[in-house]
């Protein structure tokens, strides 16, 4: 541990103004690191793929995550909040480079379970969903097109840090990532409030191998998504309510098929 009462030090540039230059690599200035922030999620970070640089935080925060395998920067509560801009509850930060994303093929050949997402932008539903995923049983997560980053810190953090465990991939073209499915013997169920999708416990399944499909928070999949899956299901609901948030409907149809 190595005790730090400058702001400006440069060996914390990595925690630097996190409130309006996050690492994701597609803002300008990015450098693409992942973010940890808090014990718990921290020590999943550690316990990860993802090669650690560094930690930033109060004494007893670090000293509680134990033996570690990166510099840990020790300062103050006020010194740490005016390095990463703004307070900082949790106490301790770390900062990793990125590991590489499995094999899109090897992905779904060792898998029995997997989520399919198309345009889930909001970085908090798409924490959620890797969460529920790593909660549920989920073997992976295919990331179509208009996804948001998952190694986005606030999906880092909304995750319980689960997305750096549930194995994710790009999939820019979701006609040949349907293909590679099914030759891989996927039923692809798309999960949709329309009237005319089966209801998902009559939908017969659970203990099969199923990719479920979930869409964007607001119009949900589209019409191209839906006429390609195998089957559509809908969650049974009251009446005078239309749909979900995704990670919940997620969720439900995670349980589902388990």
């Amino acid at each position: 541990m190595i005790e730090i009462d400058d702001p400006a030090d440069p060996r914390l540039d990595d925690f630097r103004d996190l409130s309006t230059a996050d690492r994701r690599p597609d803002r300008p200035g990015g450098r693409g690191l992942v973010i940890a922030e808090g014990v718990v999620v921290v020590e999943r970070l550690l316990a990860s793929p993802y090669p650690v640089r560094g930690l930033l935080g109060v004494r007893r925060r670090v000293e509680a995550l134990g033996d570690l395998p990166a510099p840990a920067y020790v300062t103050s509560a006020e010194v740490m909040a005016e390095v990463v801009g703004f307070h900082l509850n949790r106490g301790v930060l770390a900062a990793a480079d990125r590991a590489p994303q499995p094999d899109v093929a090897g992905l779904v050949a060792s898998s029995r379970r997997l989520a399919v997402l198309e345009g889930v932008g909001d970085h908090e539903n798409l924490g959620s969903l890797f969460r529920n995923a790593a909660a549920l049983g989920i073997d992976g997560v295919l990331l179509g097109p208009g996804c948001s980053d998952p190694l986005y810190r606030r999906s880092v953090r909304v995750s319980m840090g689960h997305v750096l465990r549930v194995p994710f991939a790009s999939v820019p073209n979701l006609t040949e990532a349907f293909e590679l499915l099914r030759a891989n013997g996927f039923t692809i169920a798309a999960l949709t409030p329309r009237a005319d999708s089966k209801s998902l416990p009559d939908a017969g399944l659970r203990g099969r191998k199923v990719a479920v499909l979930l869409g964007s928070e607001g119009p949900g999949l589209t019409d191209e998504a839906i006429a390609a899956a195998d089957v559509a299901v809908r969650i049974p609901m009251a009446e005078g309510v239309d749909s979900l948030n995704v990670a919940t409907a997620g969720a439900i149809a995670f349980y589902a098929i388990a």
